[in-house]
């Protein structure tokens, strides 16, 4: 009997656990994304003031413009990958414009830094996943 509760129990403390994770990421507004994207931006690049106020008005329109695409549902997955490729590019040039010539390196550094980390860890879950194939 006491093992049954002390399972119930550590269920019911996973479960709640869980729930509080999931209620506690709640969806943020554009300009909630836009103004944490610039902060982080400011603390890794040292922006001035003019800087800072050119990226979030970028920032805001880039996730504006993601809202709207997400709230679209009919669209085909290809020309929405498309399209949001498209409009990357299009804020890295702007936020390019921006910056100076050392901010611009330093940015560059810490975009290729995180795509070593997402393909780090890409390839860590193609490892972790089962082979298909039998080996001979």
């Amino acid at each position: 009997m006491k093992k049954i509760v002390l399972t119930l129990a550590i269920a019911f403390a996973g479960l709640t656990a869980t729930f509080a994770q999931s209620t506690d990421k709640q969806k943020m507004t554009p300009e909630q994304r836009a103004e944490k994207s610039t902060a982080k931006l400011e603390k890794e690049l040292t922006l001035t003031a003019d800087q800072k106020q050119k990226i979030y008005a970028v920032e805001l329109d880039k996730y504006k413009q993601t809202e709207v695409w997400h709230k679209q549902t009919s669209a085909d997955r290809k020309a929405k990958r498309d399209q949001h490729m498209a409009s990357k590019k299009e804020t890295d040039a702007k936020i390019d414009q921006v910056l100076t010539a050392d901010q611009k390196k330093k940015l560059e550094d810490l975009r290729t830094a995180k795509k070593a980390r997402m393909q780090d860890k890409k390839d860590h879950r193609k490892g972790s996943k089962p082979a298909d194939k039998v080996q001979e």
